[in-house]
Formats: C-alpha cells, sequence, structure tokens
C-alpha cells in the first residue's frame, strides 16, 4: 500500500513539474528574464556563492539595466548594511580585474561607484555591495550582508522537483537522493542538502537502510575526493552537544529509529574516539549502510534526501 501512494505521488509530481520552471521560494521577474530570492540573513562573499549555487542559481550581478532595475526594487531602503547588499561581482581571482560569476567584466556592467569608492581599503577590498541608491563599493569579502540569488529562466526540472539531475528517486522510499562524492565538514554537507531543497539523509526504516546502501555502492573508493575516509558517508543526525544522546536532525532518538528497523550501529560503535582533544559527534554510515560516529570537522562524502514536492508552492 505505501508502494502505490508513493507510485500516485511521483506520477502527480510528474505531471505538475511539466508546468513548474524553478524553486517556490523564487520569483519571476521579467524584465530580468530570470528567478529571483532575496536573502535577509547576511553571510560571508564566500558562504552567499555558494549558497545560491547550491540552490542551482548564481550571486546576483547588475549585469544590465533591467537586472539592475530589479536587485533596487527588491532591496530594502534605509541606510546600514541591511541596505546594502552583496554582489556577484569580484576580484577573488586577480586583484583589481572585477567580474561577475558568469565572467562579465565590471566595464560591461552599468555601474556607477558610490562617493570615495573603489579605495581598495588596505588592498582587502575584493568584492563588490550594491547600494539602495543603485551605486556600488568595494569591500572585504569576509564582511557579511544580505544578498539575492538569481537563475536565469529555465523549463528544465525533474521529477525530483529540482534542476539538479543528479537526484534519483527511489521507489522502495518516495524520496530523491543524491550522493556527493567531494568531502565536506558536517556542518558545510547539511548546509549544501539544505540549499539544494533537502537535508541530510535520515534512515527511518530497514528499507532505507537498504536503499544508501545501493546508493553508497555505485561510488567506488576511487570515484570519492576531498577526503580520506572512502568507506564512509555523513548522514543525518549528531549527539547534538549532548554526548552519547544521538538524534537526528529531525528530532527523533537513533536508538528509536534503530529498533524499528533492526538495523544498528557498526560493531563496537559508537566510540567518541578522540583525536587531538576533539570527539566524533557527528554522524555517518558505512557502505553496509550501518551508523558510525564521526569526527565533525572532518571532510567525508555525504548523502542528500529530498522529498519531490519539497520545492513545491504549498497551497
Amino acid at each position: 500500500m505505501k508502494t502505490l501512494i508513493h507510485l500516485i505521488i511521483i506520477i502527480y509530481s510528474a505531471k505538475y513539474f511539466e508546468c513548474r520552471e524553478f524553486r517556490f521560494d523564487y520569483r519571476y521577474y521579467e524584465e530580468a528574464d530570470g528567478y529571483l530570492k532575496y536573502n535577509a540573513i547576511p553571510a560571508s562573499w564566500h558562504d552567499a556563492r555558494l549558497r545560491c549555487l547550491y540552490e542551482g542559481a548564481e550571486l546576483a550581478s547588475p549585469i544590465n539595466p533591467k537586472i539592475l532595475k530589479v536587485l533596487k526594487e527588491i532591496q530594502p531602503q534605509g541606510k546600514g548594511s541591511g541596505a546594502a547588499l552583496w554582489t556577484g561581482v569580484h576580484a577573488t581571482f586577480s586583484k583589481g580585474d572585477y567580474f561577475s560569476i558568469r565572467g562579465v567584466p565590471l566595464a560591461r556592467m552599468p555601474i556607477t561607484w558610490s562617493l570615495n569608492e573603489p579605495d581598495n581599503f588596505q588592498n582587502c577590498e575584493d568584492c563588490l555591495i550594491l547600494m539602495s541608491n543603485g551605486t556600488v563599493a568595494d569591500v572585504s569579502c569576509h564582511d557579511t550582508y544580505p544578498y539575492t540569488c538569481f537563475k536565469k529562466k529555465t523549463s528544465v526540472v525533474t521529477g525530483c522537483g529540482t534542476i539538479d539531475p543528479e537526484y534519483t528517486l527511489d521507489v522502495r522510499t518516495g524520496s530523491c537522493y543524491k550522493f556527493h562524492k567531494g568531502g565536506l565538514i558536517w556542518s558545510r554537507a547539511f548546509m549544501t542538502c539544505a540549499a539544494e531543497g533537502g537535508h541530510l539523509a535520515v534512515i527511518d526504516t530497514v528499507g532505507e537502510q537498504l536503499v544508501l546502501k545501493d546508493v553508497f555502492a555505485k561510488y567506488p573508493q576511487n570515484t570519492l575526493f576531498n577526503t580520506k575516509y572512502r568507506d564512509s558517508a555523513h548522514v543525518g543526525f549528531s549527539d547534538w552537544g549532548e554526548i552519547g544522546t544521538w538524534t537526528t536532525i529531525h528530532g527523533d532518538r537513533l536508538e528509536d529509529l534503530i529498533a524499528a528497523s533492526k538495523g544498528g550501529w557498526i560493531a563496537g560503535q559508537p566510540d567518541n574516539y578522540t583525536l587531538g582533544g576533539v570527539g566524533e559527534n557527528c554522524g555517518s554510515i558505512n557502505r553496509a549502510g550501518l551508523y558510525d560516529d564521526i569526527w565533525c570537522n572532518v571532510p567525508t562524502a555525504f548523502i542528500c534526501e529530498k522529498s519531490p514536492d519539497s520545492l513545491l508552492e504549498l497551497d
């Protein structure tokens, strides 16, 4: 019965996605020929760029008058850092050579500098912000500002409700999964999955344990990079700062899920092995789909999970 329900959801979703174009949290602006999303929580330029990238978009740049007009409309008015936002214009590759994320040179943009800008203060200002009056200024990329993500109009949306073709629907659970081969620390892996519209995978049943085992099996050791732990992958549980109390990112006690799924830990785990005074406080699975504790700050491959409708507009 559960499988039948999943199939109905999949069929419905596939038809729905035929007329969908992008994520529910983005708004389409005809004059910009694309979708934009204003992020009010300040971030560094690098984190803002990554967040937009993981959402399938890019950090917005005023590459033409139309996009500049929309960015000014989106941006809150006033004074201070809250009235400025990051652009995707940067000179992080070569000092003084400013380009947008897509490689449009600064000289091609309708840019007007703010008073006394650019000044490259202390020779460390390589990123540009857009002021509420439409002018720009150079600041340190480590400063924090709100930002806007931009996605050019697209109609390529998969059955998983995303433009990301690496998400694959599994009919056994009704969820979509993506295996990230490049190692990241646990918190950055969490951010990546969240930005993609999902979450670090959570094993709810023995069936899902088998699904993640199958997902992992598609990626041999020699395909993983930026990690020395090629038989482990971050998933969605940790001790949430309370050593020994393992909980999923959805708030369920791991011991309850283990009992329900008849799964469990690798023999001898968790052991909270301490290295350099740091214990193992984050969760992973091995290639058999069994739980293991791991250091939160060690880059490891990871598995994201999302519902096919996680990026849909809610009624």
